[in-house]
């Protein structure tokens, strides 16, 4: 059994982008400059924003590899 935090990794790595142009895509198959684009011009206030927030942060450290087994 996971815990909250563990699950909020396993529910952002595997959101899937409900607008724009990458609509359909999970956060974490979201292009790295597209991110830094949303980092620039300001995460959405809501739960979306803060799993982009978290995706761009697992992307700009290089973890991405690590979090790919969790997509589903």
């Amino acid at each position: 059994m996971l815990d909250a935090k563990q699950q909020e990794i396993v529910d952002a790595v595997n959101q899937v982008m409900p607008f724009g142009k990458y609509q359909g895509r999970k956060l974490l198959q979201l292009p790295e400059p597209y991110l830094v684009w949303f980092h620039k011009e300001g995460f959405p206030n809501n739960k979306l924003g803060k799993q982009l927030a978290l995706i761009y942060e697992i992307k700009l450290n290089g973890l991405e590899g690590l979090f790919k087994p969790m997509l589903r």
